[in-house]
């Protein structure tokens, strides 16, 4: 049974309205249908892909350096692992809709590609706003389809269509060095480890130490490579742990505690600024 949440007498619905699903073609994939009002998006990053349609008002975001506006019907695109934020470019908010396919899923469909082609591994997205309606009007079937239908050859066609057409039309390989420099290599092994090991009590020296950098150049390096110093890219290797044990099926202060918050008030605070809702809300989301 449904119930429908009534309003007390002349005051509006709420505004701030996000929910996820999983699906599971490719080895499952996240969907988001949200509506916000006030919701700021502190900077934060995806395991996977952002690929989102406005479908009112418009968006204001960081993604690659720079502050871009995402009208209605345009469409938002952030790479995996790409710090952004997000908040309301106009007075009444925003809605969009967006899925979130993992750069092995890309891979998984660019091999079917042939080989050799400028499309073959994970894409790079270099724009962040997008206009072309007709894959905008695309990616709105897939959502609509993935909402009511079970029908999984119907899926799986839509999707793999889409996200061809999407790496295809604007997508190209990333343009990396043969020989990356040294301090690059140093600042990556601090990013793995804080990927492998999110839940781990470790200091700035010691990961100055794992890369043969001071804990002040460790600093400036890494947030100049990832948009975010070491500490803060932690929290969010600390949410997409809690998330995947969420969607395990543990319980919230489980997956707090195994991510590395100890604070409860700490995990949902965080949380709740990076997804745009509660821990709680997801859990229920994700296992209705």
């Amino acid at each position: 049974m449904t119930s429908t949440r009534v309003p007390p007498h002349n005051q509006p619905p709420s505004r701030e309205q996000a929910t996820y699903r999983v699906a599971e073609e490719l080895g499952g994939i996240e969907l988001l249908n949200a509506q916000y009002h006030r919701q700021n998006f502190s900077r934060h990053s995806h395991e996977g892909y952002t690929v989102g349609v406005i479908e009112n008002g418009a968006q204001k975001f960081y993604r690659t350096g720079g502050n871009h506006v995402a009208p209605q019907h345009s469409i938002i695109l952030v790479n995996a692992d790409e710090i952004h934020n997000g908040h309301s470019a106009t007075e009444g908010g925003w809605s969009y809709q967006a899925m979130y396919p993992l750069p092995e899923q890309f891979e998984v469909i660019s091999r079917e590609l042939a080989s050799g082609t400028s499309h073959s591994g994970a894409p790079y997205f270099p724009s962040p706003v997008v206009n072309d309606p007709e894959l905008a009007g695309q990616l709105r079937l897939v959502f609509k389809t993935f909402e009511n239908s079970t029908n999984r050859l119907l899926r799986e066609t839509l999707l793999y269509s889409v996200l061809t057409k999407l790496m295809c039309k604007h997508g190209r390989r990333p343009c990396l060095p043969d020989d990356p420099a040294k301090a690059q290599r140093q600042v990556n092994l601090v990013k793995e480890f804080l990927d492998d090991f999110p839940c781990a009590d470790v200091s700035l020296q010691e990961l100055a130490n794992l890369a043969s950098f001071s804990p002040y150049h460790l600093v400036r390096a890494f947030q100049k490579a990832f948009g975010l110093p070491p500490h803060s890219y932690q929290i969010q290797a600390r949410l997409r742990l809690a998330k995947r044990l969420i969607r395990q099926g543990h319980a919230l202060s489980d997956a707090a505690q195994e991510a590395g918050f100890h604070d409860q008030s700490h995990f949902h605070r965080h949380f709740k600024k990076a997804m745009g809702i509660t821990p709680g809300q997801f859990a229920k989301q994700v296992h209705p």
